[in-house]
């Protein structure tokens, strides 16, 4: 996952990803998981501890860097106000009465949550699609191993050291194979 964050902290600030530092990877970080939630400059400027000026110039240079992000969540949205909800990949549905209201503040929550839901969604469709895999594909081996936690991205099996490997490999297949992306 690093990696992931290294690459677009490395173009925005010029220097290649191998030369990414902590500081930039976390600028990153932040960037990627915040746009998706319709983050302003002043939102992104409080959570890096950063100018407003600064969280500026990191937005203009992300968004220049990856402009298809923009239009894909300004697609979002278009479509929220079109449709009047958004879905996940899995067809799931979020109504967004929100986008109809006379009050800015209540629409500008209905945009964010027409870009963070199709995501965040599709994220949590996934894992559930994961972690049901999981546990059919271990009771159907016949192990006694189990899943015994699930945090954001991860899921946590326990297993008895003899069925750890076969545990592990079930669990990769299930979680790679979860959704066709």
């Amino acid at each position: 996952q690093g990696e992931m964050h290294a690459l677009p902290a490395g173009r925005i600030s010029g220097v290649a990803a191998y030369r990414v530092t902590a500081a930039l990877r976390a600028i990153s970080k932040t960037m990627n998981c915040r746009l998706v939630y319709g983050i302003s400059d002043f939102g992104l400027a409080r959570d890096l501890g950063v100018s407003v000026k600064q969280a500026h110039h990191y937005i203009a240079e992300y968004e220049q860097e990856y402009p298809d992000v923009r239009r894909y969540l300004n697609g979002l949205v278009e479509t929220a106000y079109r449709q009047g909800y958004v879905e996940t990949l899995a067809g799931r549905r979020r109504y967004l009465p929100e986008l109809k209201s006379p009050n800015r503040n209540l629409r500008q929550f209905g945009e964010r949550a027409a870009m963070n839901t199709p995501v965040q969604g599709t994220a949590a469709d996934l894992i559930k699609a994961a972690m049901v895999s999981t546990a059919r594909k271990l009771s159907q081996a016949g192990l006694s191993a189990g899943l015994i936690l699930q945090v954001h991205d991860e899921l946590i099996i326990e297993s008895p050291q003899s069925e750890a490997k076969q545990a592990a490999v079930i669990l990769k297949e299930s979680m790679e194979q979860a959704m066709t992306l």
